[in-house]
């Protein structure tokens, strides 16, 4: 049995994506792992790349952009994660293709969920390329208030704040140990059993959003999510989404989607009324179709309904 699957969706970041699997093959040895990378139809030569220099990766190369909640299930599906008994991997780790791991996180983080049988997620410190933290790494969202007080800029205008900084928990020194709501999808490592339990990620989420729900379904289902900064990750962040127009919108689809899920059925109208003028202030126009359908935008799929074209993947 491996330790760990290890699943990197790429798009349009060749030479991130290269320094990436470089820093995961030189992981340390004590920690076995198999990696797949899925490629949502990128055209800067990344299938190319990952063929020639890393022939021993499992490559999923889709020629069309599924989304990287369904391109992650894609990944975790072909490396085992379902399967029953003692087959497949005891981790699963999602890693954004612009991260560099040093050469202990995976073990150190074994150890560590492997010594606290009741962790089901756990993610390390993520810093940027200038060394600051990159605040995603660790959130909490235990009531509607936080996603308000973060959507209204009160957590930037209070950051110190237990109350408005929930969302981001920059009251917490950034070297604390701590229980946290989600860690980010750029490094997140999942128990196995957890993630049978509760399913693989919902693929109705394009792009964002899709961290917070799985980590939320795995909590709710009575497994601690936690943040440890004993392993630290560089993080460039945004190197695919910044080059997609798709993503601005999905983000606050996503906001949208995530609302609905878990939160409006306990919402008061006054704070329903005013998570949707936010969302659709902040979103644009594009988010308005979405924001007046209301719920049924949890029956979109990220094909608006249609489904990919037969012989639409090739693994290799």
């Amino acid at each position: 049995m491996r330790d760990l699957a290890i699943v990197i969706v790429n798009y349009n970041v060749a030479p991130l994506l290269r320094r990436c699997l470089q820093s995961v093959l030189n992981s340390r040895e004590d920690c076995t792992f198999d990696v797949c990378v899925v490629d949502n139809d990128s055209r800067d030569g990344s299938v190319a790349m990952v063929r020639e220099e890393f022939p021993g990766v499992k490559l999923i190369a889709n020629q069309v952009n599924v989304g990287y909640p369904a391109a992650n299930n894609q990944g975790l599906r072909a490396l085992g994660v379902e399967a029953g008994g003692d087959e497949g991997p005891r981790y699963a780790v999602l890693l954004n293709p612009d991260t560099e791991v040093p050469p202990n996180a995976f073990v150190d983080l074994v150890r560590y969920m492997d010594a606290q049988p009741d962790v089901g997620v756990v993610g390390p410190k993520l810093v940027l390329p200038d060394g600051s933290l990159d605040l995603a790494c660790r959130r909490g969202f235990d009531s509607m208030s936080a996603l308000v007080y973060r959507m209204l800029g009160l957590s930037r205008l209070f950051p110190r704040s237990p109350r408005f900084a929930r969302y981001n928990m920059t009251f917490l020194d950034e070297d604390e140990l701590a229980e946290v709501d989600s860690v980010v999808g750029a490094f997140m490592m999942v128990r196995v059993a957890a993630l049978r339990g509760v399913g693989l990620l919902d693929d109705r989420f394009w792009m964002y959003g899709e961290d917070l729900d799985w980590a939320k379904r795995i909590k709710n289902a009575g497994w601690r999510v936690v943040y440890n900064p004993a392993v630290t990750v560089m993080h460039v962040k945004r190197a695919s989404s910044r080059q997609n127009p798709r993503a601005q919108v999905e983000f606050y689809r996503a906001m949208l989607i995530f609302y609905y899920k878990h939160y409006r059925q306990t919402t008061p109208f006054w704070l329903h009324f005013l998570v949707l003028a936010g969302i659709a202030l902040k979103g644009g126009r594009e988010v308005w179709p979405d924001v007046s359908a209301g719920a049924s935008i949890l029956n979109r799929t990220r094909f608006s309904g249609e489904k990919p074209p037969p012989g639409a993947f090739s693994v290799s």
